[in-house]
């Protein structure tokens, strides 16, 4: 680079840039000039904290033209998500910027992308944060894109701390990536969503390998002056669920519908298709090729809305959606303003309302349950590494600890990041470093969690200005009233929704039914554990795919389900009318291909009086027998993850006298009854010992299924 730079020349040429990204009439605020400047001339870290819409990846995409310019190496961008990496290849072609990316996506194109990164023929390389630790991107590509990077780019940095309403483990590997960056390299943050508190972990761990230079911090205001904030509050999920079918049409434009569980995104998507919306769900079940054609169809607006849970969150970016609505409250504030921030960015006008249920906070404390584990758990894991004398995939060391898969993961990283724990091929090591739980730090961001739960149910009730709230949660300084939301204008969203509209929900609503899919393989490392259950489940001894009432995340049935199967002194009660109403008539409508002869109850050790009895009503009205029940022996087994509840449940029931000599004259599939399947490990063991004593068949039926 040389030693002076012409810097309204510079300027010029990054406003050339601009229009060539944004359009002939776009021009560069300030901020963003001010941070391309600190980027190229300078060469320092800059974090910019600045709403969406405002113009966050045109600092990136204008730096990186003018470093390339200046002979620089390519940018490197992690980026969280697989939409943010699609939107920005695109955006910056527009911009005469060669982009290409590294994902879980395109692993067949990786080698293509590398060879073309070293021959200088990509100017940017979006890499999502997972890559950042798989051991043979760490320890191959990683060592020479960081020696030849020209700028470091961290989108979405409220992901770095665990302070961040989105905090992402992996993301924690940026600062080893950061202290090994050749000096001068520049590195520049972006998000919409932080707080002081985020700003200021944010700017420490960017800081890492500087000696002196302080990170520039480019705070704007977060007002988003396009929307039109509101709070409508409804009796029921049915009038919700009404309402939203009744009014869709006259929402302007295509948008987003936000829903806290996946369960509810189908349910919802489901229901308003069958009253002739153009919709679709857009869950984390989502397989990455429907995804893909999901956005480009909203993008297009071929659909009216997409009914989405979080997964659809950072980097999609459609300027004209025209509205953006949550069936059920986000836990956070924070999180809430940036799911919001995707209407509106480039339209005078987006609706943004939200519509609480009354299940809302139960669904918050079932998330919150998955959080860090305590020090016991996780010093449990360091042992079983350190003490392995090579190195233990996930799915090996997961029957030796007592966390489910996806908890285990996040410990893991995170036991990564500090040192103490080292992902190589074959799995993971222990590294032997002495490793200290950060208890009161891990108290702390669960107070601070809780703070944000009770500041959204304080949004709800609020009567000041909705979007000033949410920028005081932010830390907002310049928050103010926006004179436009439901409590500044006074004007409110009509909750009235016609009965016959009303009415259809609710039987869309009460509609009862689901499958109970079956488990074709028993968890790995089973032996170790004193269970010699390998490989695949032996077909004649597996249950069929079964049906259940409804799922507990529900918002039809789920609702009524939570209340029955609540923890609690009243846990063991009759089953109530509506409930074995609502049961026989999904049995009337199973498709079995041969109808069950007889009823077995799974023996329970704290409802047993609900469980026999719903078995005892199905069994008089189908006149059925009831042969029996399963035996429930020993301890309640351990829940902690798939091969610990197997190894529980192997030996936890027993088919005894009368119900073994009763199954062996059975000339049909038997009818097995519990009150709710979660992993379906405990229908697959009570199914195994039923076909092994002499059932045909085994038909699985629950009054809930989890998730």
């Amino acid at each position: 680079m040389p030693d002076t730079v012409d810097e309204q020349g510079l300027r010029e040429l990054a406003e050339e840039r601009l229009r060539a990204l944004a359009g002939p009439h776009a021009r560069l605020r300030e901020d963003q000039w001010a941070a391309i400047s600190a980027l190229v001339v300078d060469r320092r870290r800059a974090l910019v904290v600045q709403r969406t819409g405002w113009g966050k990846s045109a600092v990136y995409f204008v730096a990186t033209s003018l470093l390339r310019e200046l002979g620089e190496g390519p940018t490197i961008i992690v980026s969280p998500l697989l939409a943010l990496m699609r939107n920005q290849v695109e955006a910056a072609a527009r911009a005469g910027v060669h982009a290409a990316t590294i994902n879980s996506a395109n692993v067949t194109e990786w080698e293509a992308v590398q060879d073309s990164v070293a021959a200088g023929e990509v100017d940017v390389l979006l890499v999502s944060p997972e890559r950042l630790n798989n051991p043979d991107f760490r320890d191959t590509v990683l060592p020479a894109l960081t020696e030849s990077a020209g700028l470091l780019v961290v989108d979405e940095a409220h992901c770095v701390s665990d302070w961040g309403h989105d905090f992402r483990p992996d993301y924690r590997r940026l600062r080893t990536l950061l202290t090994e960056l050749p000096e001068g390299v520049p590195v520049l943050a972006t998000t919409a969503t932080a707080n002081d508190r985020v700003v200021h972990d944010v700017t420490e761990q960017l800081g890492m390998g500087q000696a002196d230079a302080q990170t520039l911090v480019l705070r704007g205001p977060l007002d988003r002056e396009s929307l039109h904030l509101g709070v409508l509050r409804l009796p029921s999920a049915e009038a919700r669920l009404g309402w939203l079918a009744e009014n869709l049409p006259r929402l302007t434009g295509s948008g987003i519908v936000y829903t806290l569980t996946v369960a509810t995104a189908d349910e919802v998507a489901a229901y308003l298709r069958e009253r002739g919306h153009e919709v679709v769900a857009y869950t984390g079940r989502t397989e990455a090729t429907e995804r893909e054609q999901i956005e480009s169809d909203l993008l297009a607006n071929r659909v009216k809305a997409v009914i989405a849970t979080s997964a659809l969150g950072m980097g999609f970016d459609k300027s004209d959606l025209g509205f953006v609505l949550h069936l059920g409250a986000p836990a956070s504030p924070i999180s809430y303003y940036q799911q919001i921030g995707r209407a509106g960015r480039g339209v005078a006008r987006a609706d943004v309302l939200l519509l609480p249920g009354r299940e809302d906070a139960e669904i918050w404390r079932y998330f919150a349950s998955l959080a860090f584990p305590p020090e016991s758990v996780v010093t449990e894991v360091l042992a079983v590494l350190n003490a392995a004398e090579r190195p233990l995939s996930t799915s090996a060391l997961e029957p030796r600890v007592e966390l489910s898969r996806n908890r285990l993961e996040v410990v893991l990283k995170v036991l990564d990041v500090d040192g103490a724990v080292r992902r190589v091929r074959g799995g993971w090591e222990g590294t032997g470093e002495s490793w200290t739980y950060d208890a009161t730090r891990y108290q702390r961001i669960e107070q601070a969690r809780q703070a944000e739960q009770q500041a959204m149910l304080d949004y709800l009730d609020s009567t000041r200005c909705r979007m000033e709230f949410l920028r005081v949660q932010l830390d907002d300084p310049a928050a103010a009233p926006c004179g436009r939301c439901d409590n500044c204008t006074g004007t409110r969203w009509s909750g009235a929704v016609s009965a016959a509209e009303e009415s259809a929900a609710g039987e869309r609503l009460r509609r009862p039914g689901v499958e109970i899919g079956t488990r074709r393989q028993w968890p790995a490392g089973m032996p170790s554990l004193g269970v010699e259950a390998v490989g695949r489940i032996d077909a004649g001894q597996a249950a069929e795919p079964g049906r259940a009432l409804g799922r507990l995340t529900d918002i039809g049935w789920g609702t009524r389900l939570r209340e029955l199967l609540a923890p609690g002194v009243r846990d063991d009660r009759p089953v109530p009318e509506d409930i074995v109403a609502a049961c026989v008539s999904v049995l009337a409508s199973w498709d079995w291909a041969r109808r069950p002869v007889g009823i077995v109850a799974v023996g329970s050790r704290t409802r047993t009086r609900l469980i026999r009895g719903l078995a005892e009503r199905i069994g008089a009205l189908g006149r059925l027998p009831i042969l029996g029940e399963v035996s429930a022996v020993g301890e309640a087994p351990r829940r902690a993850n798939s091969a610990q509840r197997v190894a529980g449940l192997w030996d936890a029931f027993a088919v005894r006298e009368p119900l073994a000599a009763r199954l062996a004259a059975v000339d049909g599939p038997v009818l097995l009854i519990d009150d709710r399947v979660d992993t379906g490990w405990t229908m697959t063991i009570t199914a195994r010992l039923l076909r092994q004593a002499g059932a045909p068949a085994v038909l699985p039926f629950a009054l809930a299924v989890t998730n």
